[in-house]
């Protein structure tokens, strides 16, 4: 939330001083030596009883009316005009092993899939200059978001990736077995096709995957060898390890339960495809892998870029204005016409 002209809010200094005008101690009328015993009590009547109200709906309506003035509104996306910034390309893994419940913590659980969106979410909050894109994969490749600075976006994107769930026929086929396997060939090929006509002299690319390349058109080492023949550092993140991994599943009984799987991390295949585009490989049984990642990244040469600013705004002044009419227009009933007192 922010104002869109703040400086309306200036208005509120004197919207006080009149506040204090208003109800500031003051004697009204006064009778020396008055025989009080010998004048009829009097009876408090309706229009005594609402007299008080008139200035509270015209000091809470031209209140309103200033925050209006002031133009509050939510920023959708914003964009940076100039500055120094990398290339980032982000190929995250989502087949079905992503599933696995072994980053889980005794108060909390999570999936493999989701401490990496939380984890490259901070990582995309802490780069507002640079252009990040997104490809996610399972049996094939896709991609979310071009590279942007409308870090908004993607960040709305991220939050939506999910994995894969199995989809079974009415006779027990699995009807979707191909997403649930791993493409990495054909993700890194998408990701590296995202920096085509891409002037940026550093062009990063960070592929996450927790198993081993069993499907795609494109090869694994072919991807890598393109990669680096376009100037691609790519950085690989293997997630996990060759062990027995815990899932939520359901039971015959439509029951959640924890079985364990096989799980299998083609680390030599990662650490190939680092080693041959000049990146590194990082290992992540927690959190503290992509930290890593970050620091390494930090160190890049950047590279000075010029972008069309889009501001995109959603005003709410009218949830202040129309209010703040309606108030005043009951101040303005209520003292002329029922009360006949002027504020």
């Amino acid at each position: 939330m922010r104002f869109g002209s703040p400086y309306f809010l200036l208005l509120l200094i004197p919207w006080a001083v009149a506040s204090w005008f208003i109800y500031r101690r003051r004697v009204r009328q006064a009778l020396l030596f008055a025989p009080f015993h010998r004048i009829p009590a009097q009876r408090r009547t309706w229009r005594i009883f609402l007299r008080p109200a008139g200035p509270v709906l015209f000091l809470a309506g031209s209140a309103l009316l200033i925050l209006a003035l002031a133009r509050p509104q939510t920023v959708f996306s914003q964009t940076l005009r100039r500055s120094d910034a990398i290339g980032i390309q982000m190929v995250v893994d989502c087949s079905g092993s992503m599933q696995a419940l072994d980053f889980s913590t005794p108060t909390s659980t999570r999936t493999r899939l989701d401490v990496v969106k939380e984890t490259f979410a901070e990582f995309v909050r802490n780069r507002p200059s640079d252009l990040i894109g997104l490809v996610t994969f399972g049996g094939f490749a896709s991609s979310r978001v071009p590279l942007t600075l409308d870090h908004t976006a993607l960040l709305h994107s991220l939050k939506g990736v999910e994995t894969a769930r199995n989809v079974f026929s009415p006779d027990g086929r699995l009807l979707n077995q191909e997403e649930m396997l791993t493409a990495i060939g054909d993700a890194l090929a998408t990701g590296c096709a995202r920096f085509e006509n891409n002037t940026l002299k550093s062009r990063i690319l960070v592929l996450l995957s927790d198993g081993e390349s069993n499907t795609g058109i494109i090869k694994p080492e072919e991807a890598a060898k393109a990669a680096k023949t376009l100037g691609i550092k790519v950085y690989t993140i293997g997630v996990g390890s060759n062990t027995q991994a815990p899932f939520s599943v359901r039971d015959n009984f439509g029951r959640e339960v924890i079985r364990y799987g096989e799980v299998r991390l083609d680390e030599d295949l990662l650490r190939s495809i680092a080693t041959t585009t000049g990146g590194q490989y990082f290992n992540v049984k927690d959190t503290r892998g992509l930290e890593r990642v970050l620091q390494t990244i930090s160190k890049l040469e950047r590279t000075t870029i010029d972008i069309e600013q889009y501001n995109k705004y959603d005003e709410h002044f009218l949830r202040f204005l129309l209010p703040g009419l309606i108030l005043l227009l009951a101040g303005a009933v209520l003292n002329t016409w029922l009360t006949r007192n002027v504020v």
